[in-house]
């Protein structure tokens, strides 16, 4: 596969959204209080990650990222196995080159549409996040685990290297020595070793996994909407330059906030010692 990063895939601002509750063929896809819930459900084949579940995973977060209603995304695998066990291996084996490349261009932009929605999404890592399920797992804004996940980029073990940007975002979160051990060795580790080196935020119980998704997006949700997307898109541009540019970018979007009601609100209802009530304006 070709690991060469692929363009930022905009959100398409006049798609339509689709209903609360709709049907994919490999993705579960609901919205409710704010907060809108994707479930990669192949849980026969460990939610695998084939052509059609790329392009559902799509779909669903084009919904997400569009619907003003919906304040940060959930996703995780059905089951209990697996969060994403990695690529549909039985498609991958008859690839040819230029489907491979193909493949991984479109994987990558799916996956760059998560990191870049502008919302915040916890990857809720109920099992295996191996190879396109680590790398899935890596474009979401946080990162919470069961005990018992377990993560890895084992694509050397199978002749190929990460396709789905894992060459670049594991470097980020893990440092470089970490990052290519892992691409080198195939290994897989431990929730806990993933938490030692910064690849998970939290460890949590099985039965309390979504429960602590959605405390994390609730808790987000109560601060302003445009804070939080200016937030998401200075630290996500800003890895991508030097310091100093990175620092610019600040300022920038510093002003930005500035000239919005929610900060007129948000310093008001500081001044007043009363709640804020931000409308993302």
């Amino acid at each position: 596969m070709d690991s060469t990063a692929a363009t930022v895939m905009p959100v398409p601002k006049a798609a339509p959204l689709i209903s609360p509750t709709t049907a994919l063929a490999n993705v579960l896809y609901e919205k409710k209080n704010a907060i809108a819930y994707v479930t990669v459900n192949r849980p026969k084949s460990l939610n695998a990650l084939n052509t059609p579940t790329w392009e559902d995973l799509r779909t669903a977060f084009v919904d997400a990222g569009n619907d003003p209603t919906v304040r940060g995304v959930i996703l995780t695998g059905a089951g209990n196995k697996a969060f994403i066990a990695g690529a549909d291996i039985g498609e991958l084996a008859h690839a040819t080159a230029i489907d491979a490349e193909r493949s991984s261009r479109f994987g990558q932009g799916v996956l760059d549409l998560i990191e870049n929605l502008g919302k915040p999404v916890v990857a809720a890592v109920n099992g295996f996040a191996l190879g396109g399920g680590c790398e899935t797992a890596m474009a979401c804004t946080i990162r919470i685990a069961v005990d018992s996940a377990k993560f890895g980029q084992p694509e050397v073990t199978l002749g190929l290297l990460p396709g789905g940007g894992g060459t670049q975002r594991l470097p980020r979160l893990v440092g470089k020595g970490r990052a290519l051990q892992l691409i080198l060795s195939g290994e897989m580790i431990s929730a806990q070793e993933a938490y030692r080196i910064g690849l998970v935020n939290e460890i949590v119980a099985a039965a309390d996994l979504i429960t602590r998704a959605e405390a994390i997006l609730n808790k987000i949700a109560a601060n302003a909407p445009v804070a939080v997307k200016f937030s998401l898109e200075a630290v996500n541009r800003g890895l991508e330059t030097s310091q100093g540019e990175g620092i610019l970018l600040e300022a920038s979007y510093f002003g930005l906030c500035a000239g919005t009601e929610d900060k007129k609100e948000g310093t008001s209802a500081f001044l007043e010692k009363r709640a804020p009530q931000f409308h993302g304006r």
